[in-house]
Formats: C-alpha cells, sequence, structure tokens
C-alpha cells in the first residue's frame, strides 16, 4: 500500500501563486500539453468560496509530473506559478 502512495506521490504537482481566473478546468487544460491530467483542483476558500491561489495536478505518470515542473516561473494572466513535486500535507497540531 505505502509503494502505491509513493507512487502517486510522484504523479502530482503544487501549483503555486496562481491568477484568480483560474479553476479546476483552466488548470487542467494549462497542463494538459505535458500528458493525460487524471485531476486538477484549485483550493478554494470555504467561508469566501474564491481561490487560495494554489491548487494541485494529478497526472497518469510520474513522468508527465517531472515534465510540467518547467511551467515553474512561467506567467498566467499576468503572475509567475510555482510549480513543484506535491509533498505529503504535514500532520495538523489542534490545540
Amino acid at each position: 500500500m505505502k509503494e502505491v502512495l509513493n507512487k502517486m506521490d510522484k504523479n502530482k504537482i503544487f501549483v503555486g501563486s496562481l491568477p484568480w481566473s483560474i479553476n479546476n478546468d483552466s488548470l487542467k487544460e494549462l497542463f494538459s500539453k505535458y500528458g493525460e491530467v487524471t485531476e486538477a483542483v484549485v483550493i478554494m476558500d470555504r467561508e469566501t468560496n474564491k481561490s487560495k491561489g494554489f491548487g494541485f495536478v494529478t497526472f497518469a505518470t510520474p513522468e508527465s509530473a517531472q515534465k510540467a515542473l518547467e511551467m515553474s516561473g512561467q506567467e498566467v494572466d499576468g503572475r509567475a506559478i510555482v510549480v513543484n513535486i506535491a509533498k505529503p500535507r504535514e500532520e495538523r497540531r489542534s490545540f
């Protein structure tokens, strides 16, 4: 099971500094030139339902995710986006 999780980690990229105009469909379209996108999600604020300015794209293969890293620094709607291989979410401590 852990091997499956590790494989999936390499298929998923983090995309930061997204313009507010980007939605799930346009994010998928933006990265589809690098390979088959299985999921593209822009993270939204629960209260305002507006983009938080970042999202995640999952590719069918790790090779496609690696190729997509070249988008980092590219300008999209006037903003230079940041692209990295996604890291597992850290546990949040509750107080």
